[in-house]
């Protein structure tokens, strides 16, 4: 019984190690320096349609290195760097984008929090009216 638990275990142990070293067995080949600082800049923009806060420059995931090769070949296709957002954002919705566009979805989350800010002033700066312009109660225990 412990041996065949002992060969579970291994074949289990073995099946975990091979599925983590499956990854991009071509690595990304760039004409030259400018291309490659393209790449990286653009991928460092977008991120991870899977991963909570990763850029896709960063993620391990399995999508976000299906989409590194994507935007590879689409800057091999000659398209700019707003044509590959756009077509990502076509696909995935504004979540890609590290700084969503201003827009008619998106403006609160623009605008909200300096309208945060103007509001709480307001807050402030009518307590602090308020406060001054009532009289100080006289004290009670003072003697002149």
């Amino acid at each position: 019984m412990r041996r065949l638990l002992a060969a579970l275990l291994f074949a289990l142990a073995i099946g975990v190690v091979h599925a983590q070293a499956v990854r991009d067995a071509t690595p990304l080949e760039f004409r030259d320096e400018a291309e490659a600082r393209r790449f990286h800049d653009l991928v460092a923009e977008l991120r991870c349609v899977m991963c909570q806060n990763q850029s896709l420059a960063d993620s391990n995931a399995q999508i976000a290195h299906d989409l590194r090769r994507e935007v590879f070949e689409l800057m091999r296709e000659g398209r700019s760097d707003a044509e590959i957002r756009d077509y990502l954002v076509d696909r995935y919705g504004e979540f890609v984008l590290y700084r969503p566009r201003f827009g008619g979805h998106t403006w609160l989350l623009w605008l909200g929090p300096a309208l945060v800010l103007l509001a709480g002033s307001i807050v402030v700066a009518r307590v602090v009216r308020s406060r001054s312009r009532q009289p100080l109660p006289p004290e009670e225990d003072q003697e002149w």
